[in-house]
């Protein structure tokens, strides 16, 4: 009578998997299962677990360090010094070449222009927040 191993008989839904090419090829024809579990959660588990990682809504009105913030803005400014003479050469290089040149030779490299407004409107969008900040902190405080 042939007798079943322990692995082929442990398994949550009764399907045992195979072991991969990777796994056979690691010696672990023998020592390998792989079981398959399925576990279900009511709505209010989900839930629960969907705001886990949720930001609270007082967050926003935390404020930063003054110092940290004009240190910030510092390195901003310097950052769109830098950023706007990269796009002035890269203008000056475009208007160099024909336009499918240009293209080609401008594959793979950073592209200036996005790359200051990314940084202007993030810079701005953390100003006015915490300019916001400020001023309602100063009126309910």
């Amino acid at each position: 009578m042939m007798r079943a191993e322990p692995r082929q008989t442990t398994s949550n839904i009764g399907h045992l998997n195979r072991p991969s090419y990777n796994a056979l090829s690691h010696g672990l024809n023998k020592h390998y299962y792989s079981i398959a579990i399925n576990y279900r959660k009511s709505e209010l588990e989900q839930k629960m677990l969907l705001n886990l990682n949720k930001s609270a809504w007082g967050n926003s009105l935390k404020l930063r360090e003054y110092t940290e913030q004009h240190k910030e803005n510092i390195d901003a400014l310097k950052n769109f010094a830098k950023l706007s003479k990269q796009y002035n050469k890269w203008i000056q290089d475009e208007t160099k070449q024909s336009s499918g040149d240009f293209v080609v030779t401008s594959v793979g490299k950073m592209n200036p222009k996005v790359h200051l407004n990314n940084q202007v409107e993030e810079s701005m969008n953390d100003n006015v927040m915490n300019c916001l900040g400020t001023m309602l902190n100063t009126v309910v405080f």
